[in-house]
Formats: C-alpha cells, structure tokens, sequence
C-alpha cells in the first residue's frame, strides 16, 4: 500500500520543517523522538541540534534509507517499529530519560500514536506534533464543542494550536490543511487510574448519540432506560438537556461519581431479556 493512501505526505517545506524544530526548543543536551520522519526534512536538523535522536519509522524501506543515511552518527538510533503500539521504555536512548517527540504525523495514524505516548508509563515532557488541522482543533477544543478525542487527550495533556501549515508545504499535497500542536502532558491526568475505565466508559456512552440531549444519549450509549439516566445527571448536578460536548472533563467525572452510586447500570448488547430487567431495577 502507498504512504499516500496511508495519509502519509512529506514535508518538503525547510521553512516550516525549521519553524517545528524551533518550537520543540531543542539544545545539544536534548533527548528527542521522532516519529514517522518520511524523507527526513525535520530529522536532518533535529540530528544536527539535539544530544540524542531516535528515529521511529514504519514503513521498513523508508528506515532501511534513513539508517544508512545517519550510519555515522552514534548518537541517532533509527528504529523499525509502529508508534501506535512501541513502548518508549523499548527504545535504547529513550528509556528513563526525559524526553521531547517531535513529529509530522500520518493523518491515517495521528490520533492513535498521541494516545499510545500520552497514556503509556513513560510519556515525553512535550510533544510538538503536526496533524490534520480539524484534528488538531478537535484535540483543543473548549467546553461548547468538544468531544471523545477533546477528552481523551485532555484528561492526559494540555494542548495548544501554535500555527497552520498549507498543503504547498508537502509532497504530495494533501487537500486538508495541517497544523502544528503542542501536548504538554500534565504531571497527572485529571483522572485518576482507578476511575479511568470507567470515566470513558461513561464519556464514550454519552458520546453515543453526541447531537441528542445528554439524557438521550447516555440512555442510548448504556442501554438503559431514560428516566434513570436522568436521575444519575440530576443527581450529578447538571441539565439532562445539555448536549454531550458541552460538559467539561470535571463535569463528566461528577456524572461518573452519579453512576457509581447509583449502582453502575448499564446493558451489554445480546444479554437476555432477564439480565436487561435485572439492570433496569439498579
């Protein structure tokens, strides 16, 4: 399969490939990760900058070039491996160390290689990352207009838009626009580890129906009857007739506390008529 149908499109803009190094402020005692280098546009300078560089590549071809290509630098380590599953931990002068990832993400794959480094036991210090430009605004959202993705990398980072990148800037030129974010993860997610399962179970249920009032979707996404989700949201304090992206990360937690006392009902899909009465009366 082509890196073009896999959403892959190279930078080939030095001036915006020397804007992002210059935003991750990168020194000679810098420990960075890149991801997906392509081509290499960020990596040549990155190299030239920091203390140490690795280098995770997919395609097998592609990092094949790029080890020949920085064979003579011992402090480059070019890795054959896919961010949305490598764990930092892996990777030899990445591992216990403070770190910065840098990145012109895959469209394809940018949502799910954030999420891989946001939420594994060692995430970077700060990730400089470019992405899809309504990805990008997704990830930032405000109360009014978020949603799963404005959550799911909320509750982990602290994400800011630093400027927009035309199609001109890559070969071959997408038909979107890119733009270039920064994550600062938190020193704790705003969710604490024993609630997080939960929390997004709640979240992801209330994102079922996301146009619907939350009373609506809730019931939707938990499969339970609409009267109760509307006693769990009045007891949490909040208008069953808001819309899902309107609540804050704080506010879903106070729905999450109203549906752990209220017993946690909820119905998987295919159970028996029997086990669905069972949960309604919870």
């Amino acid at each position: 399969m082509s890196r073009q149908r896999l959403g892959q499109h190279f930078l080939t803009d030095r001036a915006v490939a020397g804007r992002i190094v210059r935003a991750a402020s990168i020194t000679p005692r810098s420990t960075l990760l890149e991801v997906g280098p392509g081509t290499g546009a960020l990596t040549n300078q990155m190299a030239a900058s920091a203390g140490t560089l690795t280098v995770v590549e997919f395609d097998r071809e592609m990092a094949n070039g790029l080890k020949v290509r920085f064979a003579g630098l011992r402090d480059v380590d070019v890795v054959e491996a896919d961010a949305r599953k490598v764990d930092p931990e892996s990777l030899p002068l990445i591992a216990g160390r403070a770190y910065t990832l840098v990145a012109n993400l895959p469209y394809y794959a940018a949502t799910p290689i954030v999420r891989n480094f946001l939420e594994s036991s060692h995430p970077p210090e700060r990730m400089v990352v470019m992405v899809q430009r309504e990805v990008a605004n997704d990830m930032q959202a405000e109360p009014g207009s978020m949603s799963m993705l404005s959550i799911a990398v909320q509750v982990y980072a602290e994400p800011k838009v630093l400027f927009e990148v035309p199609p001109e800037a890559f070969t071959p030129k997408p038909k979107v626009m890119s733009a270039v974010l920064e994550l600062k993860p938190r020193p704790e997610p705003l969710v604490a580890a024993e609630r997080r399962a939960d929390f997004f179970r709640v979240a992801r249920a209330g994102y079922k129906a996301p146009r619907k009032q939350l009373h609506n979707s809730l019931a939707s996404g938990l499969n339970i009857d609409t009267a109760l989700t509307r006693s769990i949201i009045k007891e949490a304090g909040i208008d069953s007739e808001r819309r899902p992206a309107t609540l804050s990360i704080e506010e879903w937690q106070l729905v999450l506390d109203a549906w752990t006392e209220a017993g946690r009902p909820a119905v998987v899909h295919g159970t028996s008529r029997q086990d669905r009465a069972e949960a309604l009366k919870r």
